[in-house]
């Protein structure tokens, strides 16, 4: 149990990077996995959707019939040197999408195609894209599983101090109450004989 407000605030704050870290790993998680339904994640690595989509954001995107002018879309293969593109339909022309982002003067080069459209966005979560884009890098990997090992371990020792103090408080209080028992119980057992 936390005894000063310095531990309460430090329990306060370790369940809340705990709270971050599993975001994090979800989204994480995400990233790699298919999820149901056709949902895909990606994080946001540039600010051509500010404001609407802000650079470190995580977008879900998800397949759908038809795409509308206004509508924001994922599109474009992913590979190790390229990442998908989010931007908003401005235009349909012979059967192809114009995609702008909404911080850019001018619409995209290359009209898109409905093959290469993943997905429509369907909401953002602000920042933690900068979390899961270290937590891909194996020193962000390695924070994610370390600095909670550590706050884990400290806890422990912290608990296993407690116990050995309330231990041996309870130990000096018997040998106390020993220590004081003694002499009377001396004189009993001689009273008694």
């Amino acid at each position: 149990m936390p005894n000063t407000a310095t531990d309460k605030l430090f329990t306060i704050g370790t369940y809340f990077f705990y709270a971050v870290i599993v975001v994090i790993a979800i989204f994480l998680l995400a990233t790699k996995l298919p999820i149901a339904g056709g949902l895909k994640t990606y994080v946001v690595q540039s600010g051509s959707m500010e404001p609407a989509i802000k650079t470190g954001s995580v977008i879900v995107a998800k397949p759908a019939n038809e795409y509308r002018v206004g509508d924001v879309v994922t599109f474009g293969a992913q590979t190790k040197d390229k990442t998908p593109t989010t931007h908003r339909i401005v235009e349909v022309r012979d059967g192809k999408y114009m995609t702008r982002g909404d911080a850019n003067n001018a619409e995209d080069l290359r009209p898109v195609s409905r093959f290469e459209i993943i997905g429509k966005v369907l909401f953002s979560v602000p920042f933690i894209g900068y979390g899961v884009a270290a937590a891909q890098k194996p020193w962000g990997f390695g924070l994610i599983i370390v600095i909670p090992a550590v706050l884990i371990i400290y806890e422990e020792v912290q608990k296993i101090r407690q116990e050995l103090k309330k231990k041996a408080d309870y130990k000096r209080r018997v040998e106390k109450r020993t220590e004081n028992a003694t002499p009377t119980d001396e004189k009993t057992e001689a009273q008694k004989a």
